[in-house]
């Protein structure tokens, strides 16, 4: 039981941190993109730049990757948004792979106490000689009460994690989203400057 206590901590601290540093990536991504747009419109990039500044998250980090290389042509724009975009998404992503770990660990570790149960009470029917539910019960209540305990946490934790997914890919979408329009003001704003 200790084992999968162990598991069901470690996972539970990973999930929290993970939930925190998502909650905080979380942004209004239409609102933003809108005021970044209008900034570009209206004031130039450097006022784009700001808007990013003061709005913490993914986004806004991608699209101030992009800003920054907005002097030397909108291939570089692309390509450092692309390149930002994967270093987020890896960021979003830090840390799952032990929560997943966690989870499959659990019900292994679960299943090695039902052995070692059925073991002591195999054990216990060679010691007394003789078959009576009182000697074997004791052993067969350890096996079954790690195996649920493991099995509980594994579900516990992957509820977690597939909400971590789930929060992770709509922010890759807002993400991608997000760049595409980000370009496009760009690109306008391109245009609107060589006919001047």
């Amino acid at each position: 039981m200790h084992p999968i206590l162990i598991a069901f901590i470690v996972g539970l601290v990973l999930s929290v941190e993970r939930f925190y540093t998502l909650r905080k990536s979380k942004l209004n991504t239409r609102r933003f993109i809108q005021q970044v747009t209008e900034e570009i419109e209206s004031n130039g990039v450097e006022a784009a730049k700001r808007v990013c500044e003061s709005n913490p998250g993914s986004v806004s980090s991608i699209i101030h990757a992009g800003l920054q290389r907005f002097e030397e042509g909108l291939d570089a724009v692309e390509k450092a948004i692309a390149t930002f975009g994967s270093i987020e998404t890896g960021f979003l992503e830090k840390r799952l792979v032990w929560i997943s770990l966690c989870i499959a660990l659990a019900p292994m570790l679960g299943f090695t106490g039902t052995v070692q149960g059925m073991i002591e009470a195999f054990e216990a029917i060679k010691e007394a000689n003789q078959i009576s539910p009182a000697i074997v019960a004791g052993g067969i209540a350890k096996a079954l009460i790690t195996t649920l305990f493991g099995l509980v946490v594994a579900m516990i934790l992957q509820v977690c994690y597939n909400y971590f997914i789930s929060r992770i890919d709509d922010i890759v979408s807002d993400m991608e989203e997000s760049s595409v329009q980000l370009v496009d003001s760009l690109y306008s704003l391109k245009q609107k400057s060589s006919k001047k």
